[in-house]
């Protein structure tokens, strides 16, 4: 940097930039990084509303991951389609827009007292992650420097964002099982463990039901451990499918899962369970290969406190339920 360049940029910028960079790389939590980038677009430019958007890739929307300003609320539940308005247009060309006058752009879809907007994309190393919006920004703001500014700090931003979503998903593998997506048996302990103990404190019970599928080796034995593993896999899927928002699915080993039922007693445990499993029984399976194949399961059923308050006799009270099933007859779902 020269002289002459250094002497065009106000202390006061420089220590914006020297305080974003140190939050930014101090923190590899995505909400942490959101309200950081947030926070230092509030000090840049005095505006009405600031919003930040993330880009959800499988549907090709984005939504308002965080706000700042008035109408934060209303905000909340929208999502935008990508190429769709501001925020959509932005994402979809990677591009900077301005729009010192909404109502004249077509591109402006929210009604209201929103009268301008500066919007920036947020690109990374893996493309465009979502998009900043400005809205009503002061009129002596509207500057070129000012444009330059913002968009170091969307670099900067876009950065932070992938490698805080790169960490995320490092975290996820770990605590996933490759072959079903579901969680696996070492995230069921840590999640058991802690609702076991917030159960126990609040006086609420928890209860888990222990699924082995039935006659999975046969799957296996006359049409091969790739159709097994499928099979599995589908399985997993339907039990989530089947499962309410609040409950979680493990896999806990070969062709057993586990589905946890937080602030759920032994008589709810049980309706939701025998919903589950009827359900289950009665899906039909289209593979890859154009086989259709229908799986059958024996559950047993634990509640805490009543079959016990440890992570290993919940589970092993639920297992020995299952067994029980298994040795008489199969297919049937057994609670307390």
């Amino acid at each position: 940097m020269t002289t002459e360049t250094a002497a065009r940029i106000p202390l006061d910028d420089l220590l914006v930039f020297h305080q974003l960079t140190r939050s930014l790389t101090s923190s590899l939590d995505l909400d942490t990084v959101l309200r950081t980038i947030l926070e230092q677009m509030e000090r840049t430019v005095h505006a009405e509303l600031w919003t930040l958007l993330m880009l959800d890739e499988s549907a090709q929307e984005l939504y308002y991951a965080i706000a700042a300003g008035g109408e934060q609320e209303a905000l909340r539940d929208l999502r935008v389609k990508v190429g769709e308005g501001v925020a959509g247009w932005v994402v979809q060309h990677g591009e900077t827009l301005i729009v010192p006058e909404t109502g004249e752009d077509p591109r402006w879809t929210k009604p209201g007292r929103m009268r301008s907007v500066i919007a920036l994309p947020l690109r990374g190393r893996k493309g465009t992650q979502g998009a900043i919006e400005i809205f009503n920004p002061s009129a002596e703001q509207m500057t070129d420097y000012t444009i330059a500014f913002l968009h170091i700090l969307a670099d900067h931003a876009a950065i932070a964002i992938e490698n805080a979503r790169d960490v995320a998903h490092i975290q996820h593998l770990t605590i996933t099982d490759d072959t079903t997506g579901l969680y696996n048996v070492r995230h069921l302990y840590d999640v058991l463990g802690r609702e076991l103990e917030r159960a126990d404190g609040a006086g609420l019970p928890t209860s888990l039901a222990f699924l082995d599928l039935d006659q999975f080796k046969q799957v296996n034995d006359v049409h091969g451990h790739l159709i097994g593993s499928e099979l599995l896999a589908r399985t997993g899927q339907r039990l989530q499918e089947l499962s309410r928002k609040q409950d979680l699915c493990f896999r806990y080993g070969g062709d057993e899962f586990i589905v946890l039922m937080p602030e759920t007693g032994a008589d709810a445990a049980l309706e939701q369970v025998r919903s589950l499993h009827r359900a289950l029984m009665e899906t039909q399976f289209h593979m890859k290969n154009g086989l259709t194949l229908r799986i059958g399961a024996s559950i047993g059923l634990a509640t805490a406190p009543n079959d016990g308050a440890a992570l290993h006799a919940i589970i092993g009270a639920a297992d020995a339920r299952m067994y029980t099933v298994k040795s008489n007859g199969r297919g049937q779902v057994r609670g307390a």
